[in-house]
């Protein structure tokens, strides 16, 4: 994926963190942010990357974003890879 797409589909995952109160005041208590700072923080590719990690980080989050965009949910893995941060590490 590339990372125009990524920043998209990571902008459309905060537009979808933000419907849902609940998400919103996790998400925001996990970033330090208050909601005056998520549009401008939206253009910051390492904070869309943290946006994913977010979504990432429950398997119900993940096909519960996968199906609002009707998407698969491999797609929200392949966006966190091409952000920043997003490197799979490679063993040795």
């Amino acid at each position: 994926m590339k990372v125009a797409q990524a920043e998209v589909l990571a902008v459309e995952a905060l537009g979808w963190i933000g419907k849902n109160d609940e998400l919103l005041m996790r998400f925001l208590g996990m970033t330090g942010a208050d909601v005056g700072d998520l549009r401008t923080r939206a253009a910051e590719p390492e904070f869309l990357g943290f946006i994913l990690d977010f979504i990432l980080s429950e398997d119900a989050m993940v096909v519960e974003f996968a199906e609002y965009g009707n998407r698969p949910p491999e797609e929200v893995i392949a966006a966190r890879a091409a952000l920043p941060g997003g490197d799979v590490p490679f063993w040795t």
